[in-house]
């Protein structure tokens, strides 16, 4: 089910995007749903943890630090070079930052179970990237553009505890306490999400309907070239570590997929809509280029 759910994913926030340029005006006022599609999200990823997921950070904790530290500086050094060297604007360039200083994607854990990878690694380096994230993510933001923008780290921080770290730490104690139940609504929790958002990416195309012909080239070139780096980084970097081929290719991912749902939800509370532009394309094109790679890699692995 999880998987077949997600194979859609791309596909779905496609047509939304597509859908909401050409018809803004049917979701616009809709900016305010941002947020609460996003708790909804992180409570549907709590769900589906355990405290069995956190304790297995101990049995690879080479592994989960070295993505953890790949994760929180690969992406955000990545981000701020590809948008100076690009010439992006202030508010692209907060975007691109933002999206590369947040925690994994929860798309990641099902990437790396189509290639194969170590999934218990995968959903262990999730949840902890999520959580670290709370902090790591507003004082990275805080470093690398603080001078360009008045960083409202304090708000920012709040923000996360109470849109990240509130709603997974409900679902994870709910998941403990009354997982027979939790167990029968499992099988819902990935189409909840996906479609959640898919909805969140909807608004914010809407929101910049009128802005994507100046801007929509050369940010999708930033976020290619993100992504892409974000992925060869994670792999070669733990290649050269000394990490075998699994664990290599289940970092990559960890770290090339970003939580660009978070990253969106930001930028529309803190800065501008226009900024969110670079976490809508990212929510798109990092499951495409996931699927992508994931079917390279069960090919091989099947050679």
């Amino acid at each position: 089910m999880l998987v077949n759910v997600n194979r859609f994913f791309p596909l779905l926030a496609l047509i939304g995007a597509v859908t909401a340029y050409l018809m803004p005006s049917w979701f616009t006022e809709l900016k305010s749903a941002i947020v609460p599609l996003l708790v909804i999200i992180m409570l549907s990823m709590g769900l589906t943890l355990d405290l069995q997921d956190f304790t297995n950070a101990f049995k690879q904790k080479r592994a989960v630090l070295t993505g953890l530290v790949l994760q929180f500086s690969v992406m955000p050094l990545s981000a701020l070079l590809i948008s100076q060297l690009l010439g992006l604007d202030r508010e692209l360039t907060i975007g691109m930052v933002l999206v590369g200083s947040v925690a994994g994607g929860t798309a990641s854990n099902v990437v790396c179970y189509l290639a194969k990878g170590d999934v218990a690694l995968s959903i262990t380096m999730t949840a902890l990237s999520t959580l670290a994230g709370v902090v790591l993510t507003p004082l990275i933001i805080k470093l690398l553009i603080g001078e360009m923008i008045d960083i409202p780290f304090a708000d920012m921080l709040l923000s996360l505890v109470k849109i990240v770290l509130f709603p997974v730490s409900a679902g994870v104690i709910i998941n403990h306490f009354f997982k027979s139940l939790v167990a029968k609504v499992a099988p819902a929790l990935p189409l909840i999400s996906i479609l959640a958002i898919v909805m969140a990416i909807t608004i914010i195309v809407a929101l910049n309907a009128n802005q994507f012909d100046k801007v929509g080239s050369i940010i999708l070139l930033a976020v290619f070239l993100h992504n892409g780096f974000g992925l060869a980084l994670g792999y070669f970097c733990c290649r050269l570590l000394g990490f075998n081929h699994t664990v290599c290719k289940t970092i990559s991912i960890e770290v090339g997929l970003q939580n660009s749902g978070l990253a969106t939800a930001l930028c529309i509370k803190f800065f501008s809509p226009i900024s969110a532009i670079p976490s809508a394309i990212f929510s798109i094109w990092h499951n495409l280029s996931g699927a992508m790679l994931a079917g390279y890699w069960a090919r091989e692995s099947q050679d």
